[in-house]
């Protein structure tokens, strides 16, 4: 879990909200590797909120446990806006939760192209009968360790919106 007083904060205050709305949440990650899920879960009374977490760090993985379809990670790549969108969709089906959100990136230190440098990272954000937005960050290469934090604290950012709506 990432070690950070104003994320864990968010947690606390995102992990209430969501059960005073009696709502559920899942996660997919994959540049994460579950940080997100970590950092809902150290927060006490979280089991009446996080429904589950998917790791699907490999393509494999995606297709498998969230039904993230091979051929639009071949036609797009992992790290892209339909796998995003895919990768929230398919964490919903897959799970009872109200809302789920997904990650996929690039976190370096190697890894990255011109076209999708160190640093790109794809949400998606599926919400239960409310359909599925997409969020993309450039966070630049600042290192795999600040390039997850800022990934984290943007999925937060997504389910704290989609509470709102």
């Amino acid at each position: 879990m990432i070690d950070d007083t104003e994320l864990l904060a968010r947690a606390e205050a995102l992990v209430a909200a969501y059960a005073k709305a009696g709502r559920s949440l899942a996660t997919a990650e994959s540049c994460t590797g579950g940080l997100v899920a970590g950092l809902l879960t150290a927060v006490p009374g979280s089991s009446a909120v996080v429904e589950r977490g998917f790791v699907t760090y490999s393509n494999a993985a995606k297709a498998e446990a969230i039904g993230v379809p091979m051929d639009l990670i071949r036609q797009h790549g992992a790290v892209s806006a339909p796998v995003a969108r895919a990768m929230a969709a398919g964490a919903l089906a897959a799970s009872r939760a109200d809302v789920a959100v997904a990650i996929t990136g690039i976190a370096g230190p190697g890894g990255g192209s011109a076209e999708k440098p160190v640093g790109l990272v794809h949400f998606g954000l599926a919400v239960r009968d409310g359909g599925v937005r997409h969020l993309e960050r450039g966070y630049g290469d600042r290192g795999r360790a600040g390039i997850r934090r800022a990934a984290v604290a943007d999925a937060i950012g997504l389910l704290e919106e989609a509470l709102r709506d």
